[in-house]
């Protein structure tokens, strides 16, 4: 049986925001958009790496570190490295939400849930992103892992949200689109709930700790936890 869920905690890069945004700002500073995913995908891992070496690296130190290099390995780029990274990094805090964000928050907290967010990101990016779209007062907090310095999937990033904002694990509802998040997340004691995005269901890593939800889209899973849909 389900544990009735208190605290949503929402992942931000590719779960709230459409990063596919940032593809124009690589083009902006003249380098390829399609080494966005290879960039970012780098990025997790470096900064999956140094937390289970027990070192910790902030989000922009190590995407700034990631860029740097790419760029500098890439035969399609040629310009001042330094203005390139700064002004792709800077697009984190303009990044557009997924269209189904602003109906499922809003539904969630018309319902009376706990809403906060927590990244590996930057929580200050995060805050721009929700401001901008009218969504801050829907949101109990803005956390990212520069406090616990570890990053997701680590235990212990889970567990500091949930402590930090008085909720017990078993509680706490994880939502991404990322599997290794959902993972973790189970791992560490809290639900999850997976965003599929035009994924299929049997789409999900077998290997993987399995959803305690799947949802096509956020407004999909607010009908789900509010009771207004099947679960």
């Amino acid at each position: 049986m389900r544990v009735p869920v208190r605290l949503v905690l929402f992942d931000v890069n590719e779960t709230l925001t459409d990063m596919s945004a940032l593809r124009v700002r690589f083009e902006q500073v003249g380098a390829p958009a399609h080494l966005l995913p290879l960039w970012f995908a780098g990025v997790l891992r470096d900064g999956f790496a140094l937390t289970a070496a027990g070192a910790y690296g902030a989000f922009r130190q190590v995407a700034d570190s990631g860029l740097r290099a790419l760029l500098a390995a890439s035969e399609e780029w040629r310009g001042d490295t330094a203005q390139a990274v700064s002004q792709i990094l800077d697009g984190f805090a303009e990044l557009p939400l997924h269209p189904d964000i602003e109906p499922g928050v809003r539904a969630l907290s018309a319902a009376g849930m706990r809403l906060a967010t927590f990244t590996n990101g930057d929580a200050a990016a995060t805050d721009a992103v929700v401001r901008r779209a009218g969504l801050r007062d829907c949101f109990e907090a803005l956390l990212d892992v520069g406090a616990p310095r570890a990053w997701k999937p680590a235990p212990l990033a889970y567990h500091y949200a949930a402590r930090h904002l008085g909720a017990e694990p078993a509680e706490t509802l994880l939502v991404a689109v990322h599997p290794w998040d959902l993972d973790g997340a189970r791992r560490a004691g809290l639900q999850a709930a997976w965003l599929r995005r035009g994924a299929d269901a049997g789409d999900y890593p077998a290997v993987m700790t399995e959803p305690t939800y799947g949802a096509a889209d956020l407004v999909e899973l607010a009908g789900v936890l509010t009771g207004q849909a099947p679960g």
